[in-house]
């Protein structure tokens, strides 16, 4: 479903590297977040464009207020982040990406997360194995890495928002290996097998979540809250609790049993 919206996520990111590249200026939302020209001008190309081709769907972006309470109580819905890591943007470290994943039932089961400056996309399809697309079109796919009981765990961190939450959960499970990434490519890179888990901590929204929380799903890993149960899509609010985003087996060693083996016959 996704597949076919590849060149408009790649004409998207060729619009916001003009403005990367050339420069822009930067205002601040009601919630004093950035933004930028290059929020708006991808807004207008992915939203439109799955206007057109799903008219059935709803879509629920980041930069339309308007279209916050389009999704309430839909079993089938679009969650766009048309610019994700707007401060890794503005600094031009070139770790954001352009976000679209689609909810059904309140689960993340299909998602594309395209990183235009790295030329970087990654891809989940329903009953699917995540895949990186190169520029090619070349697919590789993507699975977590298993982690023994006895391996030194690699996290990732946020480069903007790290926390003393995040500190003492690293320190609580003596995991001493930590690498910051931007964006929602933490999913990624989780999902490529490169690192074992992401402690979040701090206000995310689930339009900064669900595209990547699909890919690293498709890849094998997971995205649960602080009691083990997975993360949910459709809030009110879309606001996201805390969460932990790892292989199985890293979520195993930090959280323990899941909720679903916990509540099992």
């Amino acid at each position: 479903m996704l597949t076919s919206l590849i060149p408009i996520l790649r004409r998207a990111g060729r619009a916001a590297l003009d403005i990367y590249e050339g420069g822009f200026t930067v205002s601040h939302k009601a919630d004093c977040t950035p933004v930028t020209e290059a929020d708006v001008a991808v807004d207008e190309i992915v939203v439109s464009a799955l206007q057109k081709a799903y008219p059935a769907i709803p879509v629920v972006s980041e930069e339309r207020v308007a279209s916050l309470a389009a999704a309430r109580g839909a079993h089938r819905f679009f969650l766009v982040d048309p610019i994700d890591g707007t401060k890794e943007f503005i600094r031009r470290t070139g770790e954001f990406t352009i976000n679209v994943g689609l909810i059904e039932g309140g689960e993340p089961v299909a998602g594309i997360v395209y990183a235009p400056a790295l030329g970087r996309l990654f891809l989940a399809e329903p009953g699917e194995a995540a895949q990186e697309l190169c520029e090619k079109d070349t697919r590789t796919p993507l699975k977590v890495r298993p982690c023994a009981d006895d391996s030194d765990l690699v996290a990732l961190a946020s480069r903007f928002h790290d926390s003393p939450e995040t500190r003492d959960f690293l320190r609580q499970h003596a995991i001493e290996s930590c690498v910051t990434a931007g964006s929602s490519l933490k999913f990624c890179v989780l999902a490529a097998g490169k690192a074992d888990i992401y402690p979040r901590f701090g206000k995310t929204m689930e339009w900064d979540t669900a595209a990547g929380d699909a890919v690293l799903r498709a890849a094998g890993g997971e995205v649960v809250t602080l009691d083990n149960a997975p993360l949910a899509y459709g809030k009110p609010g879309y606001e996201n609790p805390d969460f932990i985003a790892s292989s199985p087996q890293a979520r195993a060693r930090c959280l323990g049993a899941s909720r679903a083996a916990d509540t099992g016959p």
